[in-house]
C-alpha cells in the first residue's frame, strides 16, 4: 500500500462541531466538502461518522450527518455519501456541566508520567479516562494546553484540568415484561431476552433492561453505578440472551462486584458456531481495536486485559456447531473474539468474523444450512449458567436457562436439512 495511502487510512475520523454563526457556511458547500472528504476518505467504508452543526438561531434542533457507506461508482471511485438527519439534540449539550481541578507538582512527583501523576491526584478517574482528558486538551500545563500523557512532570508545573460534570437523568419504570428466574430481597437473576439493550445510553434511551427492573422492583435497586445502571453488576450484550443477576442494594452490589472482579463467579454460555471447532483452551489480551472503536481486538503481547475461554463441542451440524463456553475472565466481547479467532465465528455476529463465513457456503451438499445460517438475525449466543455465593444467606447458589427458542428453532433446521 503506497505511504499516502497508509497515511490516510491511519487517520481516525472522530466528531467535528462546526458553529454555524453567519451565513459564511451554507449547506451547498457544507454538503460539498462532505462529498469531497468522503472522497478522500474512500477507504473508511466500515466507519460510521457523526458532524454535529449547531445552529444558534434553533437552539433546540441540530442536523446530524451520519457517515454510511454508500457505494456509488464514479470513475471507479466508491465514495462514502452523508445522509442527513434532523434531532432535538439540544438536551445532550446541556446535561454537562464542567469544573476545573489544579495540580502542582511537588518534589517527590517529578520524573513520573503525567497521566500516572493525575491519576493518583484524581483517584475518581481511571488512568485511560485521564489518558481521554489529556489527549482532548482538557489539561493545561502552565497556561498552554499539554497532549502527552507520556510527559514528565516537573517540580512547580501547574496543571489545570477542566473535567466535565455529568447531570444524571433520573429514568422512569417502563412495563417491560421480564423472564425471573429467582428473587428475593437482596438481588434478581432473570433470563435477559435478546434484543434488549442493558441500560439506557445515547441511541437507547427507553426500553432497556433496567427500565425494566425500576418498575418491576419500584425503584428498590442499588445506586452505586448511577442513574442510568440501576442494580447493573454485569450485563450482557443487547443480541446475547440469557442469565443476568441484579442487585437491590449497595452491600448486595459490592459484594457481587467483587466475585466478578476475582473471577470466582461460574458463568457458561451455549452457542452456535461456524465450522466445528475442537476442544480448547483460549487465551489472550483483549484491547480496544485501533481502527473500529466498537470492536476489541486479541493480542499475545501483553496489551490489555487477560481473558481465557474453554471451548467444548456439544454436537456437529457439519457446518456448523454448538459449543459450550466457560468463561475464566469476563472481557468486552470475549467470547464472539475468541472463537473468532479460532477461525469459528459466532453464527449471526454483525461484528466478528463475517469474512471467515464464505468457504462453508462451497460444499453443494450443506449450501441449503449455510443459506439458513447467514440469515440468522443475531448472534447465536445464549448465557445459561450463573453460579455465585450470596452474600446474605451466605450459600453459593447456581442457575440455569434453556436455549431460547429461535436459536432451538435454529438446530432444528439444521437437523432437517
Amino acid at each position: 500500500m503506497p505511504i499516502l495511502d497508509t497515511t490516510l487510512f491511519s487517520f481516525r475520523l472522530y466528531i467535528i462541531k462546526i458553529v454555524w454563526s453567519s451565513s459564511d457556511i451554507t449547506t451547498s458547500r457544507l454538503f460539498s466538502l462532505i462529498i469531497f472528504t468522503s472522497s478522500i476518505f474512500s477507504d473508511f467504508s466500515n466507519f460510521r461518522e457523526y458532524l454535529f452543526i449547531s445552529l444558534f438561531d434553533k437552539t433546540s434542533v441540530f442536523d446530524i450527518l451520519e457517515y454510511k457507506p454508500y457505494i456509488r461508482k464514479i470513475k471507479q471511485r466508491t465514495i462514502n455519501i452523508a445522509k442527513k438527519i434532523t434531532i432535538n439534540f439540544r438536551k445532550l449539550f446541556d446535561m454537562n456541566e464542567t469544573y476545573n481541578h489544579k495540580v502542582n507538582i511537588n518534589k517527590d512527583q517529578i520524573s513520573n508520567r503525567l497521566d500516572k501523576v493525575l491519576t493518583q491526584e484524581l483517584k475518581k478517574y481511571s488512568r485511560m479516562q485521564i489518558k481521554m482528558m489529556i489527549k482532548n486538551g482538557n489539561v493545561v500545563l502552565n497556561e498552554k494546553p499539554i497532549f502527552d500523557p507520556s510527559y514528565l512532570v516537573k517540580e512547580n508545573d501547574k496543571f489545570t484540568i477542566s473535567i466535565v460534570q455529568h447531570k444524571e437523568i433520573k429514568y422512569e419504570g417502563e412495563d417491560i415484561d421480564l423472564d425471573i428466574i429467582y428473587e428475593d430481597e437482596d438481588l434478581i437473576v432473570i433470563n435477559k431476552q435478546a434484543g434488549i439493550v442493558t441500560h439506557p445510553a445515547p441511541g437507547n434511551e427507553t426500553g432497556t433492561l433496567v427500565q425494566a427492573l425500576l418498575y418491576h422492583s419500584e425503584n428498590k435497586l442499588s445506586d452505586i453505578n448511577g442513574n442510568n445502571r440501576p442494580g447493573i453488576v454485569h450485563r450482557l450484550d443487547k443480541d446475547t440472551s440469557g442469565v443476568m443477576v441484579i442487585a437491590k442494594n449497595n452491600f448486595i452490589h459490592l459484594k457481587l462486584a467483587e466475585q466478578f472482579k476475582t473471577h470466582s463467579i461460574t458463568r457458561k454460555y451455549q452457542a452456535i458456531v461456524w465450522g466445528v471447532p475442537k476442544n480448547q483452551s483460549i487465551e489472550g489480551f483483549i484491547d480496544r481495536h485501533k481502527i473500529n472503536r466498537k470492536k476489541m481486538s486479541l493480542n499475545i503481547r501483553s496489551k490489555g486485559k487477560f481473558s481465557k475461554t474453554e471451548i467444548k463441542l456439544i454436537k456437529s451440524y457439519q457446518n456448523a456447531s454448538l459449543v459450550e463456553c466457560t468463561l475464566h475472565t469476563g472481557r468486552t466481547h470475549q467470547i464472539r473474539l475468541h472463537l473468532t479467532s479460532v477461525n469459528n465465528p459466532i453464527v449471526g455476529d454483525k461484528l466478528y468474523g463475517k469474512s471467515k463465513i464464505s468457504k462453508y457456503g462451497l460444499d453443494s451438499e450443506t449450501f441449503n444450512k449455510f443459506l439458513i445460517l447467514k440469515n440468522f438475525s443475531r448472534q447465536a449466543l445464549h448465557a445459561t449458567h450463573l453460579g455465585f455465593f450470596h452474600p446474605k444467606i451466605k450459600k453459593y447458589i447456581e442457575f440455569n436457562a434453556n436455549l431460547p427458542s429461535d436459536m432451538e428453532n435454529l438446530i432444528d433446521l439444521l437437523l432437517k436439512y
